[in-house]
């Protein structure tokens, strides 16, 4: 049967009719999708203005309207009938009985039906009492009767919206959060519901109206093909169950999935996944836009009272290189060249996570038209600004999620794509494969002070499911997958083993502890052999606990946790074997001796500021013995005394260089040179700007050490004049001494999120604390600072245990007030 068949056909008006007609179309199998919806709206159209002109005779001044979704021509195929009989108001007898017969012949076929009989003046009045029916009056599509009624109708709606849109988008915003607690997210449940769910269709609905208020837009692309393959899987639902119902059961995926022509139930969650991922991302961005211009409202008079009017540009304040802060968003500065600098997607991320800010919608936009691929391996700075984003805790998510909106992240990781949006059918898990990694990096970042290596642990955190997109034993498969993907982010061999390892090896410590005889050697020595490391035994424990928290709440307890640190206790001791001895000292270089005799000579400090300008035409490969350098590098040689470590730290950090790694430590002189000479190997690079010369550092530095510079005073005055930015809340610091780490020293670990004028607040409390720093060597891994310092009493002798524990716990102290 042809459409115009079908259209002759229910000429009549008559049920039957309209009936036959639509069981035709809803299974001829020939249309579906949008046309389908489309040419049911007709069909219901062309039926309903029959029985409206029938029942109207002589009747004027009314009108039949379609709202809602039957309004937007959105007719699945059990969907109710949202219709709003209009009347001027003359004769109400006459509406009422026309009502009568239009409503009948409806609930007599059992289709759902959502009336309402009103003038103009009663409508607006009700749209303006309940959002919800101002909300479906926005979508009004005139069906039969009196046109000039309906426009007048629209007119008066529209304008009544737009004027109150202050007021009321706040409280819409309020309704959608209210549903979203209710409903959960539909990217991430197994059995969704396809409208009332974050992300479904209902936020779709809003998102329209938002655009219709002329306050705020969503961003446009893709979210009208989010909307459509929504509305394809109900109308497959739909057909399926024979029921007007919008929740996607787990017994009717396969079904659904089916009838879309798809391959299975879970590729058809995928693909409601992304749908919802690209409306609720809309969502996000919409409402900050509409939050920002309401501000902005609020603002101007009070603006215009002080400065007397005229357009004030909104404050922009540095957060990195290429990155500033700009009406609450992380934004490009102006200077910024996404196609000259390939790491600006991953600084600008970092950036915004590490401050508690989004990254602005226009932002990500340009740097996915622009920002040229990383080379492989990554620049060093680039695999620094991941793990700097990962470690940056929960505002991580909302970041990653706008850079994955915009294809960013599968450029970046092309492995990703494979993990995307993919389901886990199981009970335990409440995300999907790749946002439970991205949780996992959440929780893992409340852990990196318990960890010498938080980058490898974030990293392993971020990773440790990967091969959950491939055929096979997705810890086996990962390994692999890990292991490549190590090296293009530019980590060395041996950290590249390390990350395979814990890939491999990342249920290995719960099933082990769940499931084994912890008093069984063999048991024990099997863990031990399969980590290899003391150091990677810490790193998977920390792991492991942040992998089962960020499964769900099923996941882990206090008795995993007391089995899983039995086990881990264990396995360290089969691993500490015989005692490590002390390394001997490195010869210095040319360089270093000079400086060393210089320093004697002048009795003062001497310094070398080398900064790298060019990249090597061949980059050597990463020594699988030391880490690579990063920033430029600073030599200081100091004739030994007290003060020279929160001396050379708070220079520095007066003047904004950032400490990547720090080296101190005694130099031997050649024979027959009397003094002593501190060395100091530092990595540091610039916060923003160019480099201070290095007369400036050295003059600065001899007035630190002579006592005539404050610099405590300097840094808090500095402090005092920016007002603290809002951002993520890190762990606290954590101070630790080292058991039998060295015969000659006493070692203090220190672990604590990287700021300006952290390394001189620790070597100012070692100094208080009157103890000499024999050596020290710190390091900074995304965010957080992981710091070792060998230090004596002044006669050499290391500390005892009671005295030891006393200096880290004041040192911890200072670090958290």
């Amino acid at each position: 049967m042809t459409s115009t068949d079908t259209h002759d056909e229910t000429q009549d008006s008559g049920p039957s009719g309209y009936a036959a007609a639509r069981l035709h179309l809803l299974t001829e199998g020939t249309r579906s999708g949008p046309p389908r919806r489309a040419a049911l709206a007709r069909l219901t159209d062309d039926w309903l203005t029959g029985l409206f002109a029938a029942g109207t005779g002589q009747l004027r001044g009314t009108s039949l309207i379609a709202v809602g979704g039957y309004g937007r021509g959105e007719l699945s195929p059990r969907s109710d009938l949202d219709l709003l009989l209009l009347h001027d108001g003359s004769a109400p007898g006459a509406v009422a009985a026309l009502a009568d017969r239009l409503w009948y012949p409806v609930w007599d076929l059992g289709i759902a039906l959502d009336h309402s009989v009103r003038t103009l003046a009663e409508a607006r009045r009700t749209a303006g009492e309940d959002l919800k029916v101002q909300l479906g009056l926005l979508d009004a599509r005139h069906i039969a009767g009196d046109l000039g009624l309906t426009a007048a109708l629209r007119t008066a709606v529209l304008a009544d919206w737009r004027n109150q849109a202050p007021k009321r988008l706040p409280q819409l915003q309020e309704l959608c959060a209210e549903r979203a607690e209710r409903q959960g997210e539909l990217q991430y449940l197994l059995e969704p519901d396809l409208k009332e769910a974050r992300g479904g269709l209902r936020d779709a609905t809003v998102l329209r109206a938002v655009a219709a208020s002329w306050l705020a837009d969503a961003p446009r692309e893709g979210l009208a093909d989010a909307r459509r393959r929504l509305l394809d899987v109900r109308d497959a639902l739909h057909l399926t169950t024979g029921r007007a119902t919008d929740r996607l059961a787990l017994q009717e995926q396969d079904q659904v999935a089916a009838e879309l022509g798809l391959l299975d139930a879970d590729t058809l969650l995928r693909q409601v996944y992304e749908a919802a991922r690209g409306i609720a991302y809309a969502g996000d961005v919409t409402w900050r836009e509409v939050g920002r211009v309401l501000r902005s409202r609020a603002m101007r008079p009070r603006l215009r009272a002080i400065i007397g009017g005229g357009k004030q540009n909104a404050e922009r304040s540095p957060l990195a290189e290429g990155v500033v802060e700009q009406d609450g968003e992380a934004v490009l500065a102006r200077a910024a060249r996404p196609e000259r600098d390939p790491v600006l997607p991953l600084r600008a991320a970092a950036a915004a996570a590490q401050a508690g800010l989004p990254l602005s919608l226009h932002a990500v936009r340009r740097l996915a038209a622009t920002v040229r691929p990383l080379p492989a391996p990554w620049p060093a700075e680039a695999r620094e600004q991941l793990v700097t984003l990962l470690g940056a805790g929960r505002p991580t998510v909302d970041v990653w999620e706008a850079l994955e909106a915009e294809g960013l992240i599968t450029r970046l990781l092309p492995d990703w794509e494979r993990v995307r949006c993919r389901p886990q059918r199981n009970a335990v898990h409440i995300w999907t494969v790749d946002r439970h990694l991205i949780e996992t990096a959440v929780r893992a970042s409340a852990f990196t002070r318990r960890v010498h290596r938080p980058d490898l642990l974030l990293v392993a955190a971020l990773l440790h499911d990967i091969g959950k997109g491939w055929p096979g034993d997705h810890s086996v498969v990962g390994e692999t997958i890990v292991r490549d993907m190590a090296a293009r982010i530019g980590f060395d061999r041996a950290d590249a083993g390390v990350l395979a390892t814990l890939v491999r090896h990342h249920l290995l410590l719960v099933e082990t502890a769940t499931r084994r005889d912890l008093d069984d050697p063999a048991t024990v020595r099997a863990v031990a052999d399969a980590v290899g490391t003391q150091g990677t035994l810490e790193l998977l424990h920390a792991l492991t606990e942040a992998d089962a928290l960020a499964t769900g709440p099923a996941a882990w307890s206090v008795w995993r946790a007391s089995l899983v640190a039995d086990l881990v206790k264990r396995v360290s001791a089969v691993l500490a074997g015989d005692p490590l001895e002390e390394p001997e000292a490195a010869a210095p270089t040319t360089q270093q001796e000079r400086l060393a005799l210089e320093a004697i000579t002048t009795g003062g400090p001497v310094l070398s500021l080398r900064a790298q300008t060019e990249p090597p035409a061949e980059p050597e490969p990463a020594s699988a013995d030391e880490p690579e350098p990063l920033g430029v590098e600073l030599l200081i040689a100091v004739p030994d005394q007290a003060g020279v470590l929160p001396a050379v730290a708070g220079v520095l950090a007066l003047h904004r260089l950032t400490v990547r790694t720090a080296e101190l430590r005694t130099l031997e002189l050649p024979e027959g040179v009397e003094g002593s000479v501190l060395l100091l190997d530092w990595r540091v690079a610039a916060e923003y700007g160019s480099l201070p010369q290095a007369a400036r550092l050295r003059a600065d530095l001899v007035r630190a050490l002579d006592g005539t510079l404050n610099i405590a005073g300097r840094l808090a005055e500095r402090d005092a004049a920016y007002p603290r930015r809002r951002g993520v809340v890190p762990p606290p610091a954590r101070v630790t001494v080292a058991p039998a780490a060295s015969r000659l020293a006493t070692v203090i670990e220190v672990r604590a999120q990287d700021a300006p004028g952290l390394l001189f607040r620790i070597g100012q409390a070692l100094e208080d604390a009157a103890v000499r720093v024999r050596s020290a060597h710190a390091s900074t891994l995304g965010a957080n600072a992981v710091d070792a310092f060998y230090v004596t009493w002044p006669n050499g002798s290391p500390l005892p245990g009671e005295e030891a524990a006393a200096v880290a716990r004041g040192l911890e102290e200072t670090l958290r007030a």
